[in-house]
């Protein structure tokens, strides 16, 4: 990560390491965590909040899965970043939980670049759009965005595009890159990589 940020011309320290713990053991998690590392990227609330509850203090905790509107108040009140904001009925929920709560994690819209039907996300034509509504209709405080490109195809492509938007809408945070091409990603401004099984393996299948 921080080769690639200098050779990109930017400080390595404004690249963040968001470590994929989603389905992993905790034989797993442990060694990472001991070794220093404090953000952890989590895609099921209840199984978050089950593994990470007893660990909490001093850590950053990230939502990267879909997010069900009824558990947004679970979700609001335990995870610092939720990635995953990418339709108006989830964003008019989240702001009824943060007034309900009275904080407010930090927000990130998915943006699906490819537009892949069995992804979430809101598609690029419709972004700005909805990054408006957020602010003006629900008061929420998107302050980035989040993709998931296409397995197939040039992740560059899609990085670009997320950039391009984030900028356009005044937005100052990328979530994108993962364990294949986090140096991309960087590349093309990313400020937080997820990274799973380059650091843990191989994700454990679910029984």
């Amino acid at each position: 990560m921080a080769r690639a940020a200098r050779a990109a011309g930017r400080d390595p320290e404004g690249v963040r390491l968001v470590a994929v713990s989603k389905t992993q053991p905790w034989a797993n998690i442990e060694p990472v965590l001991a070794a220093g590392q404090t953000t952890f990227g989590e895609n099921r609330v209840q199984e978050a909040m089950e593994r990470w509850t007893p660990h909490r203090a001093g850590l950053t905790l990230h939502l990267i899965g879909p997010l069900q509107t009824n558990k947004a108040r679970e979700a609001v009140a335990f995870f610092d970043v939720i990635e995953t904001l990418d339709r108006p009925k989830l964003a008019r929920v989240l702001a009824e939980e943060i007034q309900r709560a009275g904080k407010s994690p930090r927000l990130y819209v998915q943006v699906n670049t490819g537009e892949e039907p069995q992804k979430a996300g809101v598609i690029p034509a419709e972004a700005d759009a909805f990054i408006a509504a957020c602010r003006d209709d629900y008061g929420l405080q998107p302050e980035g965005l989040m993709c998931i490109p296409p397995s197939d195809e040039e992740p560059a492509m899609h990085f670009a595009l997320l950039a391009k938007i984030a900028a356009r809408n005044g937005l100052e945070r990328l979530s994108m890159g993962m364990s294949d091409d986090f140096e991309t990603a960087i590349r093309f401004g990313a400020t937080s990589v997820r990274v799973g099984s380059a650091l843990f393996g191989a994700r454990v299948p679910k029984a």
